[in-house]
């Protein structure tokens, strides 16, 4: 598990996520408009040649690392912004309260795509709802906020996506919707994990309230041929 979460990209392509993969042996990448990530076996120059390579003029993409001096020439970092991974070791948490989660299907993504555009937590296309098992809380009939999962290997599911409408902040939702994600993952025999940046004390702060611990550091390279 240990190699699977220093570079979970690469794992979610090579196996659960397959269907969504671009790429060759060594290096491979979401579809578009699932998402920008990409994942290579190891992070050599080889590797960041074939990269960039395969992919199209001025794309966008982002890695996952613990790596601190990536060098991914000839690719350009855009952003480099540190972070954490963290894995939950808490216990799986009760329903409480009675504020109703909806499961969030297509006919939401116009939704979806406001919420996160707005809030920017993190990369959000067309069809990452693929990823599966986006929940959000509705009131007044708009979408106020979600959550869902991304990468996922055969014993770890990353949540992702957690969001709040401004308007609504303060109002306990990220919390509501992460002990959900938790309850499903668990449910299905997995461990739930996230990233975060480092600057994002906050954040941080309630994940460590809720159970999860900082696993390893972990840096966001955002790269562009």
């Amino acid at each position: 598990m240990e190699s699977i979460l220093n570079n979970p990209i690469w794992f979610s392509l090579l196996l659960q996520q397959e269907e969504y993969a671009e790429g060759c042996d060594n290096v491979r990448f979401f579809k578009k408009d699932v998402g920008p990530f990409v994942g290579l076996r190891d992070n050599t120059p080889e590797n960041f040649q074939l990269l960039y390579n395969l992919l199209e003029e001025d794309r966008v993409v982002v890695l996952f690392t613990p790596q601190a001096d990536l060098d991914p020439s000839p690719l350009k970092i855009g952003l480099k912004m540190p972070g954490y991974q963290m894995v939950f070791e808490g216990e799986i948490p009760t329903v409480t309260g009675s504020i109703p989660i909806t499961s969030l299907t297509s006919k939401h993504v116009p939704e979806m795509l406001g919420l996160t555009e707005l809030a920017q937590p993190g990369p959000f296309s067309t069809r990452t709802i693929e990823f599966g098992n986006y929940r959000g809380i509705h009131k007044e009939g708009k979408l106020v906020a979600m959550a869902g999962h991304r990468l996922q290997s055969d014993s770890s599911i990353e949540i992702s996506a957690v969001c709040t409408h401004p308007d609504h902040a303060g109002q306990g939702y990220a919390r509501i919707l992460l002990e959900d994600q938790i309850r499903i993952i668990r449910q299905n025999g997995k461990i739930p994990y996230l990233h975060v940046r480092s600057d994002n004390t906050r954040a941080v702060e309630l994940y460590k309230r809720m159970g999860f611990r900082i696993r390893t550091a972990m840096y966001f390279y955002v790269m562009k041929k």
